[in-house]
Order: C-alpha cells, then sequence, then structure tokens
C-alpha cells in the first residue's frame, strides 16, 4: 500500500449526488422514516446471534455425535457470516441506530467474529469506500500476492490458476483475522495514523485487541476444551471449519460487488487526481447483484446492494430495496452507470471469469 494522497475531482457541473441525495432525503421526510434500522432489523439480529450462539451452547452442553457436531459448526459458520453481514456491519457505519451507544455495541460484535473495530473501520470505511477499486488505497484489492485482483498489480505465472485455487483461500478470512492480520493491520494503521473519527491512543489500540484476542480464544478455545469430552485436534478442526465456512461466505459476497467484470478499476492521473467525483466512482466501481431475491437480500444484509450502500453508508440496508428504485432512475438521468447481475449466479460467473482473464500474462491479454 502506497501512501500517497488521491483526490476527487470537484466538477460535477450536472449535480448528479446534489439531487440524488435530495431526493434520497426527501423518501425518508416523506415517508415519516427514520434511515437507521427499524423492527425488521431487530428481528434480524437475534435470529443471526440464534444461528450463531445457539450451537455453540448446544455442543457444550448435548454431548452430541461427531456428525451432529459438524453440522451445528457449519451452522455457526453461516451464523457467524450473518452476524457480520447484518449487524456488525450496520453497527460500524453507525447506521443501525440513532443511538451511539447502540452502534457501538452491535459493532463490537466484530470482536466475538475474531476482528478489531478500528481495524475494520480504516480499511473498510476509510480505505474502502473512501478509494473504492483503487489500485494500492482500497486494501480490499490486495490479497498479498497470492491473488491477483486488479490489471495494474504485479502479474505471476501461478495467477493463471486463480480462478481455480482462489474459492479455498476465500475461506481463510476470518481465520486469519484471528491468527495474523489484526496484528499486521494494527501495527500498519497505527504507524500511518489513520483513524476512522477520532485517532485512538495506540497504548489503548494494542491493549484492546490483545484483550479481546484472548477473550475470543477463550470462548472458542479454552472453553470447549474445558467442557467438551472430545480429543483437543478435533476442536481446532471445528473452530477451522466454522471460520472456513464464514469466510467462504463473506468473501464471495464481498467480490461479486467489486472484482467483476462491470467494475473499474481507475487510477488517479500524474497530480493525483480522479476522473470522477467521489459519488460517480462509486457507480463506476460498485456492482449490484441478485437485488430480487428475496433469500439474498436478507442474508447479505443488503451488501448486494452494493451501489447504494457505496454512495449512503449511513443509511441501514434495510432501506436499500427501496432507495435502490430512486438511485437508479437518477443515475439513468444523468447518464451515468447502474451496474448490477439480475441474478448472484450471474454475477459469480462473472467473478470467476473476471479472476481467470486476470491470471493471464498481460502481455497476452487481448
Amino acid at each position: 500500500m502506497i501512501q500517497t494522497t488521491v483526490r476527487f475531482s470537484r466538477k460535477d457541473s450536472a449535480q448528479f449526488f446534489k439531487t440524488l441525495n435530495q431526493r434520497v432525503n426527501n423518501y425518508f421526510k416523506e415517508n415519516k422514516i427514520k434511515k437507521t434500522g427499524n423492527w425488521r432489523l431487530h428481528l434480524k439480529t437475534f435470529i443471526m446471534f440464534s444461528l450463531f450462539l445457539a450451537p455453540y451452547f448446544l455442543i457444550l452442553t448435548l454431548g452430541l455425535p461427531n456428525w451432529a457436531n459438524i453440522l451445528l459448526t457449519i451452522l455457526m459458520g453461516i451464523g457467524m457470516a450473518g452476524v457480520g453481514m447484518n449487524v456488525m456491519h450496520d453497527g460500524n457505519h453507525g447506521s443501525y441506530s440513532n443511538k451511539k451507544w447502540v452502534n457501538k455495541l452491535m459493532g463490537s460484535s466484530i470482536y466475538i467474529l475474531a476482528g478489531n473495530v478500528y481495524n475494520w473501520q480504516v480499511q473498510h470505511n476509510v480505505l474502502h469506500h473512501t478509494y473504492t477499486n483503487i489500485h494500492e488505497h482500497d486494501e480490499d484489492m490486495e490479497a498479498g500476492r497470492i491473488l491477483r485482483f486488479s490489471k495494474h498489480a504485479k502479474w505471476k505465472k501461478y495467477h493463471k490458476f486463480q480462478h481455480l485455487y482462489s474459492v479455498f483461500l476465500y475461506g481463510l478470512l476470518t481465520f486469519n483475522w484471528a491468527i495474523t492480520t489484526d496484528f499486521q493491520q494494527m501495527y500498519r494503521y497505527t504507524k500511518r495514523k489513520l483513524s476512522y473519527g477520532k485517532l485512538p491512543s495506540p497504548a489503548m489500540n494494542w491493549s484492546t485487541l490483545v484483550i479481546t484476542k484472548l477473550v475470543y480464544l477463550t470462548i472458542w478455545i479454552v472453553i470447549p476444551l474445558i467442557f467438551i469430552e472430545m480429543a483437543w485436534w478435533k476442536i481446532l478442526i471445528g473452530f477451522f471449519l466454522m471460520h472456513y465456512v464464514a469466510g467462504v461466505i463473506l468473501s464471495v459476497t464481498f467480490q461479486l460487488a467489486h472484482i467483476v467484470d462491470e467494475a473499474d478499476t481507475p487510477l488517479p492521473d500524474e497530480s493525483g487526481t480522479m476522473k470522477n467525483t467521489w459519488a460517480i466512482h462509486q457507480l463506476f466501481t460498485t456492482v449490484n447483484f441478485g437485488t430480487k431475491n428475496r433469500l439474498v437480500n436478507w442474508f447479505t444484509g443488503g451488501l448486494n446492494h452494493q451501489v447504494e450502500h457505496h454512495i449512503f453508508p449511513n443509511i441501514s440496508h434495510v432501506h436499500y430495496t427501496k432507495i435502490s428504485k430512486i438511485v437508479k432512475q437518477t443515475a439513468k438521468e444523468f447518464n451515468l452507470p447502474y451496474n448490477e447481475y439480475e441474478t448472484t449466479r450471474k454475477a459469480i460467473y462473472s467473478h470467476f471469469k473476471h479472476l481467470k482473464e486476470l491470471g493471464k500474462e498481460p502481455a497476452l491479454q487481448v
């Protein structure tokens, strides 16, 4: 990652964002509803936490056979992803509630998902939402050297097979959070003095990281070792399986919105200025998928409505289906793109097809 400043163009003579913002604000005002979550989000929160934690307590207390524990562990992974996409995500964007303490509480659920609030808010809210799909600025585009997510990234011979091996690596997302990623990010972000809001004390940040990691390992490793009459290696396999299921779901969901054929990966000019304004940039770099599928809408926490989420991250995902009509119509009026895949299946196909194209040696690309 480089630290040069990127600026967005301020030239929007047609005033796209001003018009869109006014229309969306009018929608909430005319319907007399808040931009934050409502009873539907509260109900979903209960369901997602139940999917995540109920199997944990069943495994601890019932002494079930191995096959049942495996099924419950997979269910925990699904619930883990659900909490992350629906509860933690809105909480750390400040869109879950109009009360700060509620947002903070819901955002803090990331600690039992293996993550860290400070790191997540910097990577996601600051770097990803500001510099979406900009090489060496948006960390969501970085996957070490083993995956090539951008045509601007350095090519390696093994990238020719990334469309085949990538999905196996996606499952390691949250597992890496728990073991290494958070420590690396904490060091990097603290050194660069990055923050979402007021810069926290480094000592407090590191203390919080260490304490929450110890609590996390106690909940998911130490307590099961004490209470379950099972070989230690089986418990570790269950821990890994939970993370792997959650990691695949989260990674694939994220990639379908940005690492696909329809999503642009523009670079700034020599002065560090992007061609478009920030809001218009979001239209070119984000893609919706499966928005007519009720299950996908419900489970992904609106992450399939990436266009709406990126332009209005302060609005809870429970409203995206409604405001998407406004965003789509306004983009059309201003002759701007509104990228979407009709189905999730088409988006998945596009993602792996895109990975295959990016895996080709640049000189050989047509």
